[in-house]
């Protein structure tokens, strides 16, 4: 066992490190002053967001872009609550945007990839951005895609997504999702530097509508309930299409984060979900490794306490894991302005492996539950 935590732990920094190295290679990019040519349509599945919908809403009327170069789409996935009406209300204030409220048509096992397909078959602009109806968009948001792609001609770009700050005091486990969040953003940026991208964030992923069409959209995986950006962005790949990544500060989405440990954790089994599905081999052997390590360490500490395991070697493995983590998350939360999170890193490090090897199996043994729906694995 200590031969197997020496090459696996080996085996997770040279990773880490690999990821790292690619969060420098990804420049900072700032293009507000680049005159607006890319049209968009702005897509937003919803489903019972009623709480969440007036800040979004505030942040889109904001926007500072020509409003005959975008519009709205808004999707109502079945809501029960006023989400329908709040909705209205905001098409009915702003007749200077092009908004329209649709109703999701389903098809498939998956409620948001079709209602994301039910607003792209009538989309009239040329690309698709898409974000969730719990997050706020910055003022710049569609300047800065626009510099992007007029600059690269990339058909599709994929942007940054932070959690929502608070005023008040932040309790530990939101800090906790926070540093899981910017854990997955850093190594989103790694492999885009890297040039092995391998995943990306629905709540601020931007594509031509022409190449999701010649990609015949979620066909393939429309069975699975997660996963409308990593599936698409891993077809956008075998075609050869371009790929770029906006690593902006003005292109930062917001998005809320879970309300408590149990939303939190079928959250993370969903995205996790998805993972088994996925043809990325990068993708798959960082996942694994990341599994192995965090599952190795959660079993070795459990050794130790009971006497059957070294504890220089798990202290070992435990440093060298802490060390490669922190450098990671903290270019992250550099990158975010939001260094102050990181106060609870030690006592998250300890947590972290358990929680993350629970996500994983339970994500193998079991479905969950979103959005008042349960889903099966």
């Amino acid at each position: 066992m200590i031969a197997a935590a020496v090459v696996i732990t080996l085996l997770y920094v040279l990773t880490m490190l690999f990821l790292l190295y690619g969060t420098y290679q990804l420049p900072v990019f700032f293009g507000i002053n680049s005159a607006p040519e890319t049209t968009f349509s702005i897509v937003i599945p919803l489903r019972n967001e009623a709480e969440n919908l007036p800040l979004l809403f505030n942040s889109l009327r904001k926007l500072n872009y020509p409003a005959e170069k975008y519009e709205i789409l808004l999707i109502n996935d079945a809501s029960d609550d006023a989400s329908e009406a709040i909705c209205e209300d905001f098409r009915r204030k702003h007749p200077e945007l092009k908004v329209q409220l649709l109703q999701n048509i389903r098809k498939s096992g998956s409620p948001k990839k079709d209602a994301l397909q039910t607003a792209i078959e009538v989309a009239k602009m040329e690309y698709i951005l898409t974000t969730d109806a719990d997050c706020a968009v910055p003022e710049a948001w569609l300047q800065e895609f626009n510099a992007l792609i007029t600059e690269t001609e990339a058909d599709v770009v994929a942007g940054p997504v932070m959690l929502k700050a608070e005023v008040p005091k932040m309790g530990f486990w939101r800090r906790f999702q926070e540093m899981d969040f910017f854990s997955l953003q850093s190594a989103t940026l790694g492999s885009f530097g890297v040039r092995i991208p391998f995943m990306c964030n629905g709540a601020n992923f931007c594509y031509s509508k022409k190449v999701f069409l010649e990609v015949n959209g979620f066909e393939g995986n429309s069975a699975i309930a997660s996963g409308d950006d990593v599936f698409l962005l891993e077809k956008f790949q075998q075609k050869g299409l371009k790929i770029a990544f906006l690593k902006s500060p003005e292109a930062v989405v917001a998005t809320s984060p879970a309300s408590g440990v149990g939303q939190m954790f079928s959250q993370r089994i969903r995205w996790a979900g998805k993972t088994s599905a996925t043809k990325n081999s990068f993708g798959k052997a960082v996942g694994l490794i990341v599994f192995l390590m965090n599952f190795l360490l959660s079993a070795v500490f459990i050794a130790m306490i009971f006497g059957v395991f070294p504890h220089t070697v798990f202290l070992g493995m435990f440093l060298f894991k802490f060390n490669v983590d922190f450098l990671l998350i903290f270019r992250a939360a550099n990158f975010f302005g939001r260094e102050s999170s990181l106060k609870s890193y030690f006592w998250s490090s300890m947590i972290y492996p358990f929680f993350s090897s629970s996500v994983v199996i339970l994500s193998i043994f079991s479905g969950y539950e979103w959005k008042g729906r349960r889903f099966k694995k």
